[in-house]
């Protein structure tokens, strides 16, 4: 019996030595992947500067181009901001690989460690069971030939093993909850991943729009300044006519809201669509849209809009289905909503995000909050890069599409009737 427990207690000592043995032959490779961490994440703190700081640059921007001069800066400044923005993510999907790698270790390390202490619990199980007599220890020690001081040298000895038993279930318990925590984390880092290198090459396909919209800009006015004004011209005159033609086709819509399906008014019942929120257009009759009829045609602007650079991640306001997206400037171009998404959400609102330079959802998908949908831009009528953003009644609004005489072209796009269009504001 003291042969069996003194190996009992050998393989427990051996089994923790073996850990401790884990540990400090890891401990070279995981110091060097956190060295690599730190190094990296002050190249992203330092690039991060730099973008905010170039960002305060473009915004200086803002509002349309004057002049063609105006016009190709401000494509040149959009496509280096895109040129960093694609560095500061190469430099992120380099993080969280190494956060892969580094987990990845660790979750090795502890699953060695979690199949020795499984291994030295069960020995020392076996161990127990094998010493044990069907008939309690001070029974036993009746027996003929026995005596009281056996008996108390095998229940000590019994209880050591037990106490440590005990200890190794409790090591065991601690070991499987880092190793669930730890597979946790790599899947969060696989995801980060993932969704970087989607953000990635729609920054790539960004610069590469970016440089054609340059050459076509260059080419439609033929580089010279007269041809630019002419186009500026022509793009006003499209919007202003386009605007008063949506609102004939506003007033044939027969639907009624049904306020008693509305949600109440509150903070929070939607959720904001970007991260950073600087509004630079509110709802209704502004008096911005009020001194510039020409732009929203005297009838007040139909969302807000949010100030930010293009390639900015666009996130839907609450859980919904796609209802539809769409690219106005496809039939027209440069006069109207540019690329869109309409989301329907489950409290009878639906929402609306314009002026995008990529869409992310499809028809039909079904979106969580702050679930990635498209990436900003400057599509469509735009005087500089923002984001639109429209709160409609969801018994109110449908995507249309009509002949358009202004255009000479089919449009397809979500309308309402003037009293489907709610203030985003009060649901934000």
């Amino acid at each position: 019996m003291l042969h069996r427990s003194f190996i009992s207690v050998i393989l427990i000592s051996l089994v923790a030595s073996l850990s401790l043995l884990d540990v400090h032959l890891n401990a070279q490779t995981a110091d060097e992947l956190k060295t690599n961490l730190d190094s990296l994440s002050l190249q992203i703190k330092a690039l991060e500067d730099e973008i905010k700081s170039f960002n305060k640059k473009i915004n200086q921007t803002q509002g349309q181009a004057k002049t063609l001069k105006q016009a190709l800066q401000k494509l040149e400044l959009q496509h280096t901001g895109l040129v960093k923005d694609i560095a500061y993510t190469k430099l992120r999907i380099v993080r969280a690989e190494e956060n892969i790698s580094f987990t990845k270790g660790k979750i090795t390390s502890t699953e060695t460690t979690l199949t020795r202490t499984k291994a030295a619990l069960a020995e020392s199980l076996r161990v127990l069971v094998r010493n044990d007599s069907s008939l309690p220890i001070f029974v036993r020690a009746l027996a003929p030939g026995a005596h009281i001081s056996d008996a108390l040298d095998a229940s000590k000895r019994t209880g050591d093993i037990t106490h440590a038993i005990n200890e190794k279930t409790k090591a065991l318990i601690d070991v499987k909850t880092a190793l669930s925590i730890q597979k946790a984390s790599y899947e969060q880092n696989k995801n980060t991943l993932l969704s970087l290198n989607k953000t990635l090459n729609n920054q790539k396909e960004l610069v590469d729009q970016t440089s054609k919209d340059k050459s076509s800009l260059l080419t439609i006015t033929k580089s010279k300044e007269s041809e630019y004004q002419k186009l500026l011209s022509d793009r006003k005159k499209k919007k202003t006519d386009l605007e008063t033609e949506l609102l004939d086709v506003e007033a044939k819509l027969k639907t009624i809201v049904d306020v008693s399906k509305l949600p109440k008014y509150g903070k929070g019942v939607l959720k904001y669509p970007l991260d950073k929120v600087i509004i630079t257009q509110y709802f209704g009759n502004t008096p911005f849209a009020s001194k510039n009829p020409q732009v929203y045609n005297g009838s007040g602007h139909n969302g807000i809009d949010f100030g930010i650079p293009v390639g900015t991640p666009i996130l839907s306001a609450a859980t919904g289905i796609v209802l539809g997206t769409g690219n106005t400037d496809a039939s027209c171009s440069g006069v109207s909503y540019g690329k869109w998404v309409l989301i329907k959400h489950d409290n009878g609102l639906s929402t609306l995000y314009a002026h995008l330079s990529v869409i992310d959802a499809t028809a039909g998908d079904k979106v969580s909050p702050r679930q990635r949908i498209g990436l900003s831009g400057n599509t469509g009528y735009s005087t500089g890069p923002h984001l639109h953003f429209t709160v409609y009644a969801s018994d109110a609004v449908q995507i249309t599409n009509y002949k358009s005489k202004v255009c000479g072209t089919n449009m397809t796009m979500p309308i309402a009737p003037r009293g489907g269009y709610l203030n985003p504001l009060s649901y934000l």
